[in-house]
């Protein structure tokens, strides 16, 4: 039996794309194929459980446009659904002058993509809202919230399978031929596939996108997380002014909707595509890795940023002094090991990390190709775009 669409990934996107387009066409057949046994295993799985606000994001971007629709979405989703969560707002801090115009900018994206509330924050006032805190000056945004994605990814599986979605679990995808997708177990034919492989998107979407210009580079973010009675040095969330030139948002302090705080994470080069530990190498994946010509630019051109990171994966003395820089009174013993998640960072062929979702067309499918942060947060707004680009073309 041939279904209308079959979606590739049961992450928290994949998830979310289905659901989007079981709401707008409630007949529409729907395949759901996810390697794993559980869904949101991954980057879903792992995030730190942040709803981003919108206010990194250059205004018109589809980050902006996506993250900031997804964020009403999403908290509209969880109280429908009593899916717990807190909207307990953050701050984000600069420690050095040179931060000072940066943290201008953020302001200013802020205004022009809609945030409202938004307040400009002394020394002194830092300190009204996180009194461990130390810096120059801040922002307060009140939008910023908590929530376990997990959570709102079983739900979104649940109300799939009410909806009369199969999800196809512990099936890899091993090629697309035309409309046929051949999987580790079976075949499956659709009028349109939808690639949501998140780690593995690149490959997926190789098989239908000749010479492919981007590659997935994975990057692990590791995480310490603070002793129970040292939680009290952090209220809510924490944040650096990130380094516009760097698709990371740099060391913070964030409390998490399951309970405790995590301080991190750093970003480097995992050496496999789902390496949570230092340890965890795949030699293929490492060369492929290496070998793209965009990531030696990338590393060419950010290789003291590069080994700062690194330097404070191994350096717990180093990673606490980075702490350090927003609130001063943490010390090593403070920090517990904690665990660490996997980016899926689009890099193209000339050395650009791609800063936007990237989504891809191809005669038989649709691919989303970049969706890191905040693609949690932004999850149903995404699933509405892409949603949007398969009736159209099922309507054919």
């Amino acid at each position: 039996m041939k279904s209308d669409v079959i979606v590739i990934g049961g992450g928290i996107v994949g998830l979310a794309t289905a659901l989007q387009l079981k709401n707008v066409q409630p007949d529409l057949s729907i395949v759901l194929i996810e390697k794993e046994t559980e869904l949101a295993k991954h980057q879903t799985g792992n995030n730190s459980g942040v709803i981003h606000s919108g206010i990194y994001y250059k205004p018109g971007s589809l980050k902006a446009v996506n993250c900031i629709h997804g964020y009403h979405l999403l908290v509209d989703f969880c109280q429908v659904n009593q899916v717990p969560f807190d909207i307990c707002g953050k701050i984000i801090v600069a420690t050095e002058p040179h931060e000072l115009p940066q943290l201008n900018v953020l302001y200013d994206r802020g205004i022009q993509n809609g945030l409202e509330g938004l307040r400009k924050l002394s020394a002194a006032e830092l300190k009204e809202y996180e009194p461990h805190v130390a810096g120059l000056a801040g922002i307060h945004v009140p939008q910023t919230g908590i929530v376990d994605y997990r959570l709102v990814a079983a739900k979104y599986g649940e109300l799939l399978r009410n909806l009369g979605v199969t999800l196809h679990l512990g099936e890899s995808a091993l090629s697309i031929h035309g409309d046929t997708v051949v999987t580790s177990k079976t075949s499956y034919e659709g009028k349109l596939i939808i690639n949501c492989a998140g780690l593995y998107s690149d490959k997926v979407a190789a098989m239908t996108v000749p010479d492919l210009s981007v590659r997935i580079i994975p990057f692990r973010g590791e995480y310490y997380k603070l002793r129970k009675d040292r939680e009290n040095l952090v209220r809510n969330l924490i944040y650096p002014v990130p380094d516009p030139n760097f698709p990371f948002l740099g060391v913070h302090f964030t409390r998490m909707a399951r309970g405790g705080v995590e301080a991190g994470p750093n970003a480097v080069l995992a050496f496999r595509r789902e390496g949570y530990r230092k340890s965890d190498i795949h030699l293929g994946e490492l060369t492929e890795s290496l070998a793209w010509p965009g990531f030696q630019k990338v590393a060419k051109k950010y290789w003291r940023t590069g080994f700062g990171e690194m330097y404070r994966s191994f350096s717990k003395h180093a990673f606490t002094k980075a702490l350090q820089k927003l609130v001063p009174e943490i010390q090593m013993e403070d920090l517990v090991e904690g665990g660490a998640g996997v980016r899926a960072q689009a890099c193209d062929r000339n050395g650009g990390l791609v800063d936007d979702f990237l989504i891809l067309e191809s005669e038989n499918a649709i691919n989303v190709c970049n969706a890191p942060s905040p693609a949690a947060t932004s999850s149903l707004a995404i699933g509405e775009t892409v949603a949007k680009l398969a009736l159209k073309r099922l309507k054919k």
